[in-house]
């Protein structure tokens, strides 16, 4: 071994010396570690759907797994009422379907009934669910929202048409009113809102058009605090032209002024790092990392500490195509369109 590569091991192991510390079980964590990036390179499908099926747990949350996932060129399949079990599964090599467990307040038990159901006899409509499966309103608004049900229907508004209708039906029928009156109630219903008498199932007129891209992102995040759609910042980024994507920093220049946007995923403040807090900003093409000094953190404590998506503006410090930007100015990036997932935060 050459003198120069003595020296830069030396050098490696100095200076993480300033702010790591000795793990007796290291070597268990390598064997994980290299486990993690073999089924992640050979059996990539598994190894998402695992992670999604094992939360919560780990550093990232399924937003950004799910991301990942898809950046890696697996496709990410939405939730359906007929095809979807609880977990989530491996559809091919290729292609990973989403489980009910990531749906936000549907009850595993009403969950695996429905594939019990299903298993024992395909659901020909959202009535005939609905008689077999005791799913709650609020399920049932949930699921159509997030486009769960749209094998019944045109897309999800005319799901959510349909879920309202069938509850009307219901609460009428809980009244006491006969089937003549619940029908005439329904078909003036429809035809108030431009329905006439038809319903809004598959292959019927929907009432109400369909939910735009960004709504439908932001039906996702509100239901299950991911999407299997494009980033939110993607729907941004052509009014972001000076901003700079995860994917591109490596080329930026030693010691340039940047900016950087995203969702923020993670705020660390590690005890041996001397009040520096780390910040993560995720984009439509991955993760970008910020470094912010403790004056600054002060300055901008509820900005860095609230905001679920940032603008972060500073220096770029690029060691060997490994990009941190020490942050000289951080404000909000409020926009109408951006809903983001949870962050991992101080842990």
């Amino acid at each position: 071994m050459t003198i120069d590569k003595i020296d830069k091991i030396v050098q490696s192991i100095s200076s993480f010396a300033l702010y790591g510390f000795p793990e007796s079980h290291a070597i268990s964590f390598a064997i994980l570690a290299y486990g993690s990036a073999y089924l992640k390179v050979h059996r990539a499908p598994e190894f998402y759907a695992s992670l999604l099926n094992n939360q919560p747990m780990g550093f990232y949350t399924p937003a950004t797994i799910v991301k990942d996932a898809q950046r890696h060129g697996l496709k990410i399949k939405q939730v359906c009422v007929s095809q979807s079990e609880w977990r989530c599964t491996v559809v091919d090599d290729n292609t990973v379907r989403l489980g009910f467990c990531v749906v936000s307040g549907l009850c595993e038990e009403h969950a695996e009934e429905l594939v019990r159901q299903r298993q024992d006899r395909p659901f020909d409509s959202l009535d005939d669910c609905k008689r077999r499966v005791p799913l709650s309103k609020d399920e049932l608004r949930t699921l159509a929202e997030l486009g769960a049900l749209n094998c019944f229907a045109e897309h999800r508004r005319a799901a959510m048409w349909d879920v309202e209708e069938t509850l009307h039906d219901d609460l009428l029928g809980s009244a006491g009113a006969s089937p003549a009156v619940s029908r005439a109630s329904r078909d003036t219903h429809g035809e108030l809102f431009g329905g006439g008498a038809e319903k809004s199932g598959l292959g019927a007129r929907a009432p109400l058009p369909p939910m735009t891209l960004p709504e439908r992102v932001k039906a996702d995040y509100d239901t299950m605090n991911l999407t299997t759609g494009p980033h939110p910042m993607k729907l941004l980024r052509e009014s972001l032209p000076n901003i700079w994507r995860a994917i591109d920093l490596p080329h930026a220049r030693h010691g340039s002024i940047i900016q950087i946007a995203g969702n923020v995923i993670c705020r660390q403040r590690p005890g041996t790092a001397k009040g520096f807090v780390f910040v993560s900003l995720e984009d439509e093409t991955g993760v970008s990392n910020a470094i912010v000094d403790p004056d600054l953190f002060e300055h901008f404590r509820l900005v860095i500490t609230e905001e679920t998506f940032l603008l972060i503006e500073g220096e770029v410090q690029n060691s060997d195509n490994v990009v941190l930007i020490k942050a000289r100015e951080i404000k909000p990036l409020a926009h109408a369109e951006l809903v983001g997932s949870e962050s991992h935060d101080f842990h």
